[in-house]
């Protein structure tokens, strides 16, 4: 009992001081906005380090430059049986 609470309390001392590093590093900025095509509604969202994805409702994934303008358009083919 004593090696596992001795565990636990290593695991969140490592996880609590390499944390606050790990998320200093990163960019997290976003563009004010995105213009999505009109008519078009946002299903899912996601970050790379130099891109932003949006999946659509209606079948495409848009790509942006972290400035906000569109890189680039990828629809998606429905799944075969």
């Amino acid at each position: 009992m004593l090696t596992l609470i001795v565990g636990v309390i290593t695991v969140v001392s490592v996880i609590v001081t390499r944390m606050p590093t790990s998320l200093a590093t990163a960019d997290l900025a976003l563009p004010e906005s995105l213009a999505l095509p009109e008519g078009t509604r946002a299903e899912a969202f996601t970050q790379g380090r130099d891109w932003l994805g949006v999946v659509t409702e209606d079948g495409r994934i848009l790509i942006f430059e972290r400035d906000g303008r569109l890189r680039q358009e990828v629809r998606l083919a429905p799944a075969q049986p």
